[in-house]
Order: structure tokens, then C-alpha cells, then sequence
């Protein structure tokens, strides 16, 4: 992400956040839901790429080695998908992320978040269009890149712009909105391919191509939608700032939350090289947490769980079918799980349920 939400400034928000007024107005909560699809789309391919690589089908069209050895060799299931290509189809799309975000971050904090959304949302048209329609290796491989793209561009803008758009009071709940719709798309996407998985020859491009449906609502919606307040006082657009903090909090009396905007943005202008100012000392324990948390997250394993679960339940001797909707019992614990976290994260607070997450992984990781 290019940055967290502007909050109340420094040394601003202790006087100033107990007069923000306003509630929350129906146009916020569809502003967030229709943003927070974007992750749906994140999820959705975490959770039809490892079904779509155990169908028969789609393996034999692009990776017939692997389906030669996954229908007659004894071999071990990793020795059975250990190929070339099958990784560079999985890892291209990450890879293409990575470098989108590297572009996304000016994109987003010079020309706004609607901007990138509205390019990730493309992104991910291209990309399912692509490997929608494959015929070859290198089509597939550039959907994979377009989707990559897409993804960078994506989680890059949309978590800010949920943060932004939220009130103070309920900006933990709204800002999970994409983890939520994260989950919801990789349950999603367990029982299409359960369901596409009986579809001979043509099952793996319905899922990859139901990848458009939400991809066509985040780009409607970044068209449609209104720029955040705190992106168009960056831009130096005070007076349209101010208008879109009043529509969307529901009142004309948000002297309070626009002035401590102003301050934050103006904080944030003068600093000249933020970069080399995050790696300062007084940074460096939040330099640290934003750093190594997300890091220790992934390195539990939990998307190659989620990425491979078919394969690796058919390694554990489910057969078929099993293995999928095996898959999709774990993509409802964790939309079920996050459901909870939304309930519960403006109450309980953040490091309550960090740690009590830890403590269920620590658990789960030793037994």
C-alpha cells in the first residue's frame, strides 16, 4: 500500500477527534462495498488457480507432462507437478504484482486512489479475458501478468481507500471490508470450481473467465465513485475535498475532521524526503511492525495453503471431488473468521485480536 489513512495530525487529533461529527450514510457503505470488491478479485484467483491446475482438462492442453505423470507415474504428487511452466504460470502473477506496485504508489498518491482502482480494475478484465480464451502457453501466461498487474494496482489503492472514506469511529470494521471480500473470494471460488470441475474440456475457462465479473464492478465503480477526501486536498483541491467529506459523513459540519485533513496533508508536503524520514530512528519500531508483520503472515505458508489446497488434499488420499469441496470448507472458516473480526475489532481493539490470532497459528502450526 502507498500509505496508511490520514488520521488527525499530529499533536491535532487529541483536541480536535471528539468534535468530528456525522454517522454513517448509505453512500460510504456502498462506496466501501463496491471498492472492497477488489480484493474479492485477489482471492478469487488465490482460490480457482489451485483447482483449475488439478483439472484434467486444463492440464492437458498446457501442461500435458504433468498430466502424463499425475494419471500413470507413482511418484510423489510434488515430483507429479514439479514443472517449468505449471510454476511460472503460478508465480508470474505475484511476480507482476510486485512490480505494479512499484508503479501504483506515485499513481495513487499523486493522481488519486479512483485512479489506480480504475486501472487494476482493467488490469483484471484483460487478464480474464486472456486466460478466458488461451489457446497457448504464452496467452496464458499473459493473462497471468495482466491479473498480476491488476493485483499490484489493486491492494495498492483500494485498503487506503476504504481507510479514507471511513469514520473515525468504524474504520477498523469498513478497512477489513477487503479481507472480507479476500475470503469471500476464495470461498467463491472453491465452489465454482467444484462445480466447473464435472464440465469436461471447457470447466477451467468458466472459472478463470468468472474472474471479469467482479473486475467489471471495480471498474464501474472506480468510474462511478467519488475520490477520497484526503487525496483531493493532496491534490490541492480543498474546497471538492471538503464537499465529499460533507456528502459522505452526512453533515455540512465537519469543520473539525476537514481542518485536522489539512493539517496531516500539509504535515505530510513537508516532509522532503519521506522515504529517508521513515528510516529515522523514532520510525523504525513502526518501520519494523509494518515491515515484518505482513512478512511473518505470508511466511506461515498460509496462500501456498490456500493455492495448492486441492492438490495437497489429494495428496492426503482425498480423490476428485473431495479435494475441492474439501477446499471450500476452508475458504468458509476463513470468511467466517473475518466476519467475526469486522464484529469485533472496533470493540476489542487491534493488538487484542493480533494476538489471539497468533495464538491460534502457534497452536495450529505445532499440532
Amino acid at each position: 500500500m502507498a500509505g496508511g489513512s490520514f488520521g488527525p495530525a499530529a499533536g491535532v487529533a487529541k483536541d480536535r477527534a471528539h468534535q468530528y461529527e456525522g454517522k454513517v450514510t448509505a453512500y460510504v457503505i456502498i462506496a466501501c462495498i463496491v471498492a472492497a470488491v477488489g480484493g474479492s478479485i485477489f482471492g478469487y484467483d488465490i482460490g480457482i488457480s489451485g483447482g483449475v491446475t488439478s483439472m484434467d482438462s486444463f492440464l492437458k492442453k498446457f501442461f500435458p507432462s504433468v498430466y502424463q505423470k499425475k494419471k500413470h507415474s507413482h511418484e510423489s504428487n510434488y515430483c507429479k507437478f514439479n514443472d517449468q511452466g505449471l510454476a511460472a504460470f503460478t508465480s508470474s502473477l505475484y511476480l507482476a504484482g510486485l512490480v505494479a506496485t512499484l508503479f501504483a504508489s506515485p499513481v495513487t498518491r499523486n493522481y488519486g486512489r479512483r485512479i489506480s482502482i480504475i486501472c487494476g480494475g482493467i488490469s483484471f478484465l484483460v487478464g480474464a479475458a486472456l486466460n478466458a480464451g488461451a489457446v497457448n502457453f504464452a496467452m496464458l501466461l499473459s493473462g497471468r501478468i495482466m491479473l498480476g498487474v491488476g493485483i499490484g494496482f489493486g491492494n495498492q489503492a483500494i485498503p487506503l481507500y476504504l481507510s479514507e472514506m471511513a469514520p473515525t469511529h468504524l474504520r477498523g470494521g469498513l478497512n477489513m471490508m477487503f479481507q472480507l471480500a479476500t475470503t469471500l473470494g476464495i470461498f467463491s471460488a472453491n465452489m465454482i470450481n467444484y462445480g466447473t470441475s464435472k464440465l469436461d474440456q471447457w470447466g477451467w475457462r468458466l472459472s478463470l473467465g468468472l474472474a471479469a465479473a467482479p473486475a467489471i464492478l471495480m471498474t464501474v465503480g472506480g468510474i462511478l465513485l467519488p475520490e477520497t477526501p484526503n487525496s483531493l486536498i493532496e491534490q490541492g483541491l480543498k474546497e471538492k475535498g471538503r464537499k465529499v467529506l460533507e456528502r459522505i459523513r452526512g453533515t455540512q459540519n465537519v469543520d473539525a475532521e476537514f481542518e485536522d485533513m489539512v493539517d496531516a496533508s500539509e504535515l505530510a508536503n513537508s516532509v522532503k524526503y519521506p522515504f529517508r524520514n521513515i528510516l529515522e530512528r523514532r520510525n523504525r519500531p513502526q518501520l519494523v511492525m509494518a515491515v515484518f508483520m505482513p512478512m511473518f503472515q505470508i511466511l506461515t505458508g498460509i496462500n501456498s495453503i490456500l493455492f495448492y489446497a486441492p492438490v495437497l488434499f489429494q495428496s492426503m488420499g482425498f480423490k476428485g471431488n473431495a479435494s475441492l469441496y474439501s477446499s471450500a470448507l476452508t475458504g468458509a472458516v476463513l470468511a467466517v473468521s473475518t466476519l467475526v473480526s469486522i464484529v469485533t475489532v472496533d470493540k476489542l481493539g487491534r493488538r487484542v485480536l493480533l494476538i489471539g490470532g497468533g495464538i491460534q497459528m502457534i497452536i495450529c502450526q505445532v499440532s
